[in-house]
């Protein structure tokens, strides 16, 4: 029996402003049989998605299809006329792009979206297109499945939105499903509940799916088969197995070498202790904020509750939790783009003003964010020279020669070559962009960079070279970081110290090693659990786990009294932690956990998982 998809002998090319052509997708081949995942796995620009795409007849504008076929049980899809095309797409391959919230409109019903393609395409009624969607509501364990059809997008959480985009495209009962990087933006806990929905969906339904990701310990626990691309060439071709444990190719044990451990203790870093001084670099004391305000003038919703850390010069403070746990909250109320409710900021031992606003130029400088998303973050229409020329202008009133010369040091800082300062964004790769993103941050020359998910869209070898940059300009300049990630494993390998935010509250802090070391507060146990490993198994053995099954596919909800945490612990003891604030407990060296268990009970705890 022929494959479902066969990819055969595929080239295609980019073709440049002057009329020639690159090929960057090179004599590619490979198949998808019925019921079969496979991964296309390797670095931003090696042609994963493009290859991805062309399952759909589909290039980008400035590609083309050069030679090769690419056969849907045994239809050639790019030389099909158009009107086939409409039908095969969305009807017979379906489409889940990396960002559900891009992908729902704001202003329509989640029903109406999800049925939308077999309704538009004639292949059911709205009745039972109604069902089909309910049926998949259930199989993809969504709450509420009678009624979430009736809600807005707005109103589901991250990963219930990211499983209403598998919803939306297996609507129709489509032969082969395209996932490209699904689950590259979720916290670990949403990720694992999104995988283990994804693959027993695929296989019930009977489907096939060719699964686009840059993350080989997602991939393990996905794949029937991998294929490893570099720069639009296949090095390695393979069963799961085989090419994790046993890869033949020299850039796939690469790629293995730049996953991450799971995250455990000693693998933090010491900071040189020649840069502290007397007083923190930055410090929150006793920090309250939301968003919004009633007509007393208090804060409508509260996100942030008594949130006391400090970061010490020099030194990298980890910030973790899931998403809603107030990561980004604490990193706008340190710089001032939201002003605390409550308490203090203090940068070198003077307390700052709430509001940027009124903070002076020099305040200003010593504090700086670099953003997420550098694509958003950088002017398209700005060449770098005048990206990273305009902090030098406000702070230090640089201009000509002595700005121009600065621009190329704050390259070659970021390890980038001098003659970038002469280009346009769109020009550059994720990693570069990234790399300016953070140049322009430096360009101020802070004492305090606060940093936003920064790698969290960059491929693993990308990422990881990003990181060792943060360390090399830590050591030389004594800045210091606070690292904002949902990854546990980057922040494990790079942090000097740990902070586990869970609805707005400090649950655990403490240096790296104690964290990551017994006793842990039980949703530091869970957040560790969560991460994904290299190893084929992991998913349905850590879902078996006394820890996975207490929290997994839970959100995050904010309480007003007890512990927030309560719904979703297992060592939850009724009448006490729903009904009382947690003490602080101080533990050893410098370690503290907020839960009303003993140091004892954390450790039988932990056995007992």
């Amino acid at each position: 029996m022929p494959p479902l998809l066969e990819v055969d002998r595929l080239v295609i090319d980019a073709r440049t402003e002057s009329g020639a052509t690159t090929p960057i997708v090179k004599d590619v081949s490979f198949g998808i049989d019925r019921g079969e995942v496979v991964a296309l796995i390797g670095e931003s620009g090696s042609g994963k998605t493009t290859i991805a795409l062309s399952a759909l007849g589909y290039t980008k504008p400035g590609l083309e299809f050069t030679s090769g076929e690419v056969r849907l049980e045994g239809r050639d899809v790019i030389t099909m006329p158009p009107g086939e095309i409409r039908d095969l797409r969305g009807q017979r391959v379906a489409y889940l792009a990396q960002s559900a919230a891009a992908t729902f409109n704001p202003a329509l019903t989640i029903g109406e979206q999800v049925t939308e393609s077999p309704l538009l395409h004639g292949q059911m009624n709205r009745e039972e297109a109604e069902r089909r969607a309910e049926e998949l509501y259930r199989a993809l364990e969504l709450p509420d499945p009678d009624r979430l059809g009736r809600r807005y997008p707005h109103q589901v959480s991250g990963g219930q939105l990211q499983r209403l985009m598998a919803a939306m495209a297996l609507c129709g009962k489509p032969d082969l499903l395209i996932l490209d990087e699904p689950t590259t933006a979720l916290d670990v806990t949403t990720q694992i509940e999104v995988l283990k929905a994804f693959k027993a969906v695929i296989r019930q339904e009977g489907a096939a799916a060719l699964y686009v990701t840059h993350d080989l310990s997602v991939v393990a626990q996905i794949a029937d088969r991998i294929v490893v691309l570099y720069a639009g060439d296949v090095l390695e071709h393979g069963n799961a197995d085989q090419v994790i444990n046993r890869p033949s190719h020299e850039y796939t044990r690469r790629l293995m070498a730049a996953v991450r451990p799971p995250p455990a203790a000693g693998q933090g870093d010491d900071a040189l202790e020649e840069h502290l001084r007397d007083h923190p670099a930055l410090a929150v004391r006793d920090v309250s904020a939301g968003y919004g305000r009633l007509m007393d003038g208090s804060v409508a919703v509260t996100v942030l509750r008594d949130v006391t850390i400090s970061v010490q010069r020099g030194h990298t403070m980890g910030i973790i939790g899931e998403s809603g746990c107030g990561k980004s909250t604490l990193a706008r109320v340190m710089s001032g783009l939201l002003p605390a409710s409550e308490g203090a900021i203090l940068l070198d031992g003077q307390q700052l003003q709430p509001d940027l606003r009124r903070r002076d130029r020099d305040q200003l400088r010593r504090v700086q964010f670099v953003f997420q998303m550098a694509d958003v973050a950088l002017n398209p229409r700005q060449r770098f020279g005048g990206i990273l020329g305009r902090p030098l202008g406000f702070y230090f009133g640089w201009r000509g020669r002595e700005r121009r010369q600065r621009v190329a040091e704050l390259l070659e800082m970021v390890e980038l070559p001098t003659e970038f300062a002469d280009r346009y964004p769109e020009e550059l790769s994720g990693g570069q962009k990234q790399r300016v993103n953070l140049a322009r941050a430096l360009a101020a020359s802070p004492e305090v960079l606060l940093c936003d998910e920064v790698i969290s869209a960059l491929d693993t070898i990308v990422g990881a070279n990003v990181i060792e940059l943060l360390k090399r300009l830590r050591q030389r300049s004594g800045v210091s970081f606070v690292f904002i990630s949902h990854d546990l494993s980057t922040v494990a390998s790079f942090a000097d110290e740990i902070v586990v935010l869970y609805a707005g509250r400090v649950v655990e802090q403490g240096p790296t090693d104690r964290v990551l070391s017994p006793p842990y507060h039980p949703y530091t146990r869970l957040l560790i659990a969560s991460v994904p490993e290299l190893r084929i198994g992991w998913l349905e053995e850590t879902m078996e786990s006394r820890v996975a099954q207490a929290g997994i596919d839970r959100v995050v909800r904010m309480t007003e009294i007890g512990c927030s945490f309560f719904d979703r612990c297992p060592l939850a003891i009724e009448g006490v932690c729903n009904r009382e604030t947690p003490p602080v407990r101080h533990l050893s060296g410098g370690h503290a956990i907020e839960c009303h268990r003993s140091e004892a009970e954390f450790i039988e705890g932990i056995q007992a998982a």
